[in-house]
């Protein structure tokens, strides 16, 4: 599989380079979006840009094409659509889980699908504009409760990720030690982590397991969730490192809503 995502980019960048057009990818995940940068430097120089719909997406689709030497510019085709209960009352208490269940029994291949955010009852789902009809026309249940499907164009604006802070004690800023901190694991563990390529620090994979974080990074281990280096809070009497990091715990709308967790 990575083979074949290495060989799809290559065969994307390629085109837009040959033709002087723009050229998307599918939803890429994190390994994924790794397998890009790690290939980058071999990639013809055409110009690319990230995104996913919404700001620090998981799962994001790659543009290649320069708008600039172009002279022109083609969004990317993500559309964002709404998938909320007929009638809220008497709706189940949706998870993340319960709504790309329902999105993958419709039979679709899981790269059209981005991100999925959920608040309260309701998700926001990005996801291909060539798959966003047949979603609203045949999405109308999630586990037991009835739903509509529609698109919207203001869901980022009104959705905000919810952090949970933690502190934690570590020796220094190293990687390893803060993974092991916050993930309850091992050095030894945390080391075979890194050696499988399961760690990613701001979105791409590393191996370097003594790199010292910065304020404001973004750490990601497969199979343990992610959090944001958030700085350190002072030292302890034995001269421990006082850190902190932020968990999102899901997202929240501009009212204060409560959300569920999101991929």
């Amino acid at each position: 599989m990575e083979d074949f995502i290495r060989h799809r980019i290559s065969d994307l960048a390629q085109q837009a380079d040959r033709t002087g057009s723009f050229t998307f990818s599918p939803f890429l995940n994190e390994a994924e979006l790794a397998d890009y940068y790690a290939l980058a430097p071999s990639l013809p120089n055409c110009g690319v840009t990230v995104w996913g719909g919404v700001a620090d997406a998981s799962r994001v689709m790659l543009r290649f094409g320069d708008p600039e030497r172009l002279g022109y510019e083609v969004p990317f085709p993500i559309v964002c659509l709404k998938i909320s209960p007929l009638q809220e009352k008497y709706a189940d208490d949706l998870t993340h889980r319960d709504f790309l269940g329902a999105v993958m029994h419709l039979g679709l291949e899981r790269d059209v699908i981005g991100d999925i955010l959920v608040t309260a009852k309701t998700a926001f789902l990005f996801c291909q504009e060539t798959v966003a009809d047949y979603l609203c026309g045949e999405l109308s249940r999630v586990r037991h409760t009835a739903v509509k499907c529609e698109p919207v164009s203001d869901a980022p604006e009104h959705l905000r990720p919810k952090y949970e802070e933690q502190t934690h004690q570590t020796a220094s800023l190293r990687i390893d030690g803060v993974i092991a901190k916050v993930c309850r694991l091992s050095r030894s563990d945390c080391l075979t982590l890194f050696r499988a390529k399961k760690v990613f620090l701001n979105g791409r994979c590393t191996e370097n397991s003594s790199t010292l974080l910065k304020e404001g990074d973004g750490v990601s281990v497969r199979g343990y969730g992610k959090f944001r280096f958030a700085g350190t809070a002072g030292t302890t009497r034995k001269g421990n490192l006082i850190i902190r990091t932020a968990h999102c715990t899901g997202y929240e709308t501009d009212a204060g809503e409560n959300g569920a967790n999101a991929l």
